[in-house]
């Protein structure tokens, strides 16, 4: 059989939930407001599929750029380079 190359590869475990995290929507993860500068990490939900940032980001930590519509921008380092990632509020929890 031909191995799947999608972005979503390997991420069986990753995306899983908990039996009593099923169907439900964290709305204080929705809610936050965050400003510039703000240090978030990047935590993916599987429950919610859009505005979900690419797996190679997924426990990253970042600081928060500017608003973009209804997601934010999140300047997070991989390796030596500066990237922006595009991610609602449901995939972000604040740091402190």
């Amino acid at each position: 059989m031909k191995r799947s190359k999608g972005s979503r590869q390997g991420t069986r475990s990753m995306l899983r939930r908990r039996k009593s995290e099923r169907s439900q929507l964290n709305i204080s993860r929705v809610m936050h407001q965050y400003e510039e500068g703000d240090r978030v990490a990047i935590v993916l939900d599987g429950g919610q599929q859009m505005g979900m940032p690419h797996r190679r980001f997924h426990g990253r930590t970042g600081f928060i750029e500017r608003r973009q519509g209804v997601a934010w921008i999140v300047a997070v380092k991989d390796g030596n380079m500066q990237k922006t990632v595009i991610a609602r509020p449901e995939h972000l929890r604040p740091l402190e």
